[in-house]
C-alpha cells in the first residue's frame, strides 16, 4: 500500500534517534555514522529492527549526513545502497506485523546558502538531488527531509526531491526557543512554502521535548491542509553521574505526544535521545486514538523567509513603487543596473508600513530575466517582506520563483488560454498565490458580470492543475473614470460579487482610477475607501500617498481592525512630517530619527555598497577611528540588541555585519596598518562535524567587533585546535557542534585544551548543547547565539586589558 493512502485513515509511527544509540555501541568521536552502514551493517540492522519491533511504520535510513560534501560519489553510492539494504533487511526480520516503509533520510548540508553563506541555491539543489536519485535507485519508499533550520535550504532539498522522484516527501524543521527557525521563519511561513510546493506531510523535529514544541505544532495544525508530523527530542540533555541523559522519559514522552495526536497530529516519532523504548511506549499509549481528519484550511497566504501574510483579516497593502511605469528615475536606475536604488525603494516602502512589495523591472532595453532575479535576490537579502513578482515574461517569472525564499505572489495570469497554460504549471511547481486579471481574448468586459464570468473560467481551469481557489486572488481591474464614468462602479461591484459569490479574495491597482485627472491623490483615497468597504482584500498602492494612507488607517480603526487604534494614532502623529516629505509616509516601521547618521542606517539596513560609499566620503572629514567608534560599532550594537530581543533575525544580522565589513574595508584602505585590534579568538567546528553555519556567523560578527579571528574550519581535530591556541597564546577559543555524535569530540578537545592551554577561555555552541551540558564537558561559557559569544568575548577582552 502506498504510504499516502495508508495515512488517510491511520496514524503513522516514525522511528527514534540513531546517533545516541550508535555512540552507545562504540561510535568514536568524529567518526561519520553513515559509514557504519558499510563497516557495521549488523549494528544498523539491529537498531532499525528494534524500531520496527517497537511499532514504527517508518524507519529512516542511516543517511542523515550522506551527501557529496562529506563523501566521494563512489562512497556516497555505497553508503546509500548499504543503508537501504540494512533497512530492508530489518523490515524483513522484524516481528512487527504493522505496515512498514523505508524513508531516505536527508539532513542539512551544513553550509549556509547565499547571500548569507557561500553555497549557491542551485548548488544546494544539485547536492540534494544526488542523494535523492541514489535513494530512489536503491529502493526508498519515501523521502524524509529533516532538521532543517533554514527555509531556503529546506526549499532546495524539497525542490531536489520533487524534480528527481515521484515518491512522497515528508519535511520537518528544527525550531528554536522562540518558535522560529534559525533564519527567522515562523511555522505559518513554512506551511505556506512547503504546502505550496507539494510536500505530502510537514512538521517539526529535534529541537526540544514534545511540550516545548506544542505552540509550534498548534500553528501547523491551524494552517496546514496536509498531515502534520512531530518528531521531538526526549527533552534536553543533562548530566547524571557523568553520563548524558535526556530529561523526558518514555512514559511522559508518550503521554505528551498522544495528547497532540488527539489534537490532529498524524505522524509521530522521536529524535535525539529517544530509543525503541520511547516508540513502544508511544504506540501503546496512543492505541485507540482515532486519527483526526486532515481538512482543507482555505487560508490564502504568502510568505517571506520570516513570516506569512494572510489575506482576509484586514486589507493588505502592496507597495507599487518598484515599477518603471511613469517613473523616469527608476528607469534610469534599471538601465544603469543601479540595484541600490531598487533596494532603497523597497526599504522606504517597508518603512511606510506596506506588507508586500510588488517587483516589476520590465524595460524593453534591459535583460529582464537577469534583472528580475537579481532584484528578488537583493531585496530578500535585506528586507523580510513577501514579494509580488510582477512580469509578463514566463521565463523571468520561473527564474524568480525558483530563487524566491518563501511563497510569492505571482502577478499575473488572465483568462486567455495561453496565459493559464504558462502560469499554472509554475504555480503548481513552486507554489504561489496567483493574481488573476479578469480579462481574456475578448478584452476587459465593461460589466461586473462579465468579469465574474472570466473569474469562474479561471477557477475551473486552475482546478485541472490541482490549484485551489485559496491560491488565486482576482484583480477585477481598475479603469480610469475620466474615460468612463461607470468604470469605478463596475469594478466595485465585481469586487463585492467575487467575494460573496465565489468566496475569493481580490486585489486592485487603485491609482489607475484617477489617470488623466488633477489632484489624483484625492480621488485615489476615496476610491480606495469604497473598495475596502466593498470587500477588497489587497491593494497595489502608493504608500507615499497621504490620502491613500489616511483612508487605510481610518478604515481599519473604524471597523475594529486596529487594536486600540494604535496604528491610526502612530500614523496621524507622523503625518505632518510625512506631508512635508521628511519621511516617506506615516509608518509602523523604522524612521530616519532612529539612526544618528546615513552610515548607521546603511549598516542597519544591510546596504553594503551604500555603507562603503558613505564611509569613503566621511573619511575625508572625520578621523577613521572616530567613524569606527561613533558610527560603525553603534550601528552593529543597534542590530545586535534587536537580534537579542528577537526583533531582528539572523539574515538581517548577517547582512548588517556584511555592510559594516564593507565600511571597515574603507577604513583599512585609508589607515596604514589598520587591522583588528583586539585579542585572538580561535574558532572551529569539532572533529567529525561538517556543519559550520554557526561558526561562520560567529566569525563574521566577532571580526566586526575587532577581534582577530583565526578560523580553523570544520571537522577539526583536537590536536589542531590545541596547536593553534598554543602558537598564538590565544585567550579565547570557540567550538561548534551540531550533531549529538560529535559532542564527544568537543569534550575531547576541551580536555586537551585544559591540559595544554589552561589560560584559554572556551566558548561552546550548537543545536545539541545546553548550559548544563556545556558545564558537564568543561566549557567556560555556553553561548546560545553569535551575539552572546560577542558579549562574552568583550567581557574577557576587557578583563585582559585592565
Amino acid at each position: 500500500m502506498r504510504i499516502t493512502e495508508y495515512l488517510k485513515n491511520n496514524i503513522l509511527y516514525l522511528d527514534g534517534g540513531m546517533g545516541t544509540l550508535l555512540q552507545e555501541r562504540g561510535l568514536l568521536p568524529g567518526e561519520y555514522p553513515e559509514r557504519w552502514n558499510i563497516i557495521h551493517p549488523d549494528v544498523i540492522v539491529g537498531i532499525h529492527r528494534a524500531y520496527y519491533d517497537a511499532g514504527s511504520n517508518i524507519v529512516c535510513s542511516n543517511t542523515f549526513g550522506a551527501n557529496l560534501l562529506k563523501f566521494s560519489s563512489e562512497e556516497l553510492e555505497e553508503i546509500i545502497s548499504s543503508a537501504m539494504t540494512n533497512a530492508r533487511r530489518a523490515a524483513e526480520e522484524s516481528c512487527g506485523t504493522q505496515e512498514k516503509w523505508i524513508a531516505l533520510d536527508i539532513g542539512p548540508s551544513g553550509r549556509m546558502l547565499k547571500p548569507y553563506g557561500d553555497l549557491d541555491f542551485e548548488d544546494a539543489v544539485a547536492l540534494f538531488a544526488e542523494t535523492v536519485k541514489l535513494g530512489v535507485k536503491y529502493g526508498a519508499d519515501l523521502i524524509y527531509i529533516e532538521t532543517m533550520n533554514d527555509s531556503y535550504e529546506t526549499k532546495a532539498a524539497l525542490l531536489a526531491a520533487k524534480e528527481n522522484c515521484d515518491l512522497p516527501v515528508f519535511v520537518s524543521n528544527a525550531y528554536s526557543e522562540d518558535g522560529k527557525l534559525m533564519t527567522g521563519a515562523t511555522p505559518a511561513a513554512m506551511v505556506a512554502l512547503l504546502e505550496g510546493m507539494g510536500a505530502d506531510a510537514i512538521g517539526a523535529n529535534c529541537s526540544f521535548g514534545p511540550k516545548a514544541l506544542t505552540k509550534v505544532v498548534e500553528e501547523y495544525l491551524e494552517y496546514a491542509s496536509v498531515p502534520v508530523l512531530l518528531k521531538p527530542n526526549a527533552g534536553l540533555p543533562k548530566s547524571v553521574g557523568g553520563k548524558t541523559v535526556y530529561d523526558v522519559l518514555p512514559d511522559e514522552f508518550a503521554e505528551d505526544i498522544s495528547a497532540l495526536l488527539e489534537r490532529g497530529v498524524r505522524i509521530a516519532g522521536g529524535c535525539c535521545g529517544t530509543t525503541p523504548e520511547y516508540i513502544k511506549a508511544l504506540a501503546e499509549k496512543s492505541r485507540g486514538i482515532i486519527p483526526a481528519t486532515t481538512t482543507e484550511k482555505n487560508t490564502t497566504m504568502i510568505s517571506s523567509y520570516t513570516h506569512a501574510v494572510e489575506f482576509g483579516k484586514k486589507p493588505v497593502l502592496i507597495g507599487e513603487r518598484i515599477n518603471p511605469t511613469g517613473k523616469k528615475r527608476f528607469k534610469e536606475a534599471l538601465r544603469a543596473g543601479d540595484m541600490d536604488y531598487i533596494l532603497r525603494e523597497g526599504i522606504n516602502q517597508q518603512d511606510c508600513g506596506v506588507e508586500i512589495l510588488d517587483v516589476n523591472v520590465g524595460l524593453p532595453e534591459i535583460d529582464e530575466i537577469k534583472m528580475l532575479t537579481e532584484a528578488v535576490y537583493g531585496l530578500q537579502a535585506i528586507i523580510d517582506l513577501p514579494l509580488q513578482i510582477d512580469t509578463s515574461s514566463t521565463v523571468a517569472m520561473e527564474k524568480a520563483l525558483r530563487r524566491y525564499n518563501g511563497k510569492a505572489m505571482i502577478n499575473s495570469v488572465n483568462g486567455k488560454k495561453e496565459s493559464m497554460d504558462e502560469i499554472f504549471p509554475l504555480a503548481k511547481k513552486y507554489g504561489g498565490v496567483i493574481v488573476a486579471l479578469t480579462l481574456d481574448e475578448s478584452g476587459i468586459p465593461e460589466t461586473a458580470e462579465g468579469r465574474v464570468a472570466i473569474a469562474k473560467k479561471i477557477l475551473a481551469e486552475a482546478e485541472k492543475y490541482g490549484i485551489s481557489k485559496k491560491d488565486i486572488i482576482f484583480d477585477p481591474l481598475t479603469l480610469t473614470v475620466s474615460a468612463d464614468g461607470n468604470a469605478a462602479r463596475e469594478t466595485l461591484r465585481a469586487v463585492r460579487t467575487i467575494k460573496e459569490e465565489l468566496g475569493c479574495h481580490t486585489s486592485l491597482g487603485v491609482s489607475n482610477v484617477s489617470f488623466g485627472l488633477p489632484q489624483r491623490d484625492v480621488l485615489n483615497g476615496a476610491f480606495f475607501l469604497l473598495a475596502m468597504e466593498n470587500g477588497l482584500s489587497a491593494a497595489i498602492m502608493n504608500p507615499y500617498s497621504i490620502e491613500m494612507m489616511k483612508a487605510y488607517y481610518s478604515y481599519s480603526a473604524l471597523l475594529g481592525l486596529d487594536a486600540n487604534c494604535a496604528e491610526y494614532i502612530e500614523f496621524v502623529q507622523n503625518m505632518p512630517a510625512a506631508a512635508a516629505g521628511i519621511i516617506p509616509g506615516g509608518n509602523s516601521g523604522a524612521t530616519e530619527e532612529q539612526y544618528k547618521s546615513e552610515l548607521q542606517k546603511a549598516i542597519v539596513k544591510g546596504l553594503g555598497d551604500q555603507a562603503a560609499q558613505i564611509c569613503k566620503e566621511l573619511i575625508k572629514t572625520l578621523d577613521p577611528l572616530t567613524i569606527v567608534q561613533e558610527e560603525i560599532i553603534p550601528a552593529l550594537n543597534l542590530v545586535g540588541v534587536g537580534f537579542e530581543n528577537k526583533t531582528v533575525y539572523l539574515p538581517q544580522l548577517l547582512m548588517s555585519a556584511e555592510a559594516a565589513k564593507s565600511a571597515f574595508e574603507q577604513i583599512k584602505a585609508n589607515m596604514s596598518g589598520a587591522s583588528a585590534d583586539k585579542c585572538y579568538f580561535v574558532i572551529a567546528t569539532v572533529k567529525g562535524d561538517i556543519h559550520d553555519i554557526g561558526k561562520n556567523i560567529v566569525k563574521l560578527i566577532l571580526e566586526n567587533y575587532g577581534f582577530r579571528v583565526v578560523d580553523l574550519g570544520r571537522d577539526v581535530s583536537p590536536e589542531a585546535v590545541v596547536e593553534e591556541v598554543v602558537r598564538l597564546c590565544a585567550p579565547l577559543v570557540g567550538l561548534s557542534a551540531l550533531m549529538t555524535t560529535t559532542v564527544p569530540a568537543m569534550e575531547e578537545t576541551i580536555a586537551e585544551l585544559r591540559r595544554h592551554a589552561p589560560w584559554c577561555k572556551i566558548v561552546v555552541g550548537g543545536a545539541v548543547l545546553t548550559k548544563e551540558y556545556a558545564d558537564m564537558i568543561g566549557a567556560d561559557k555556553y553561548a546560545r547565539d553569535a551575539m552572546e559569544t560577542v558579549r562574552y568575548a568583550e567581557q574577557i577582552y576587557g578583563e585582559l586589558a585592565k
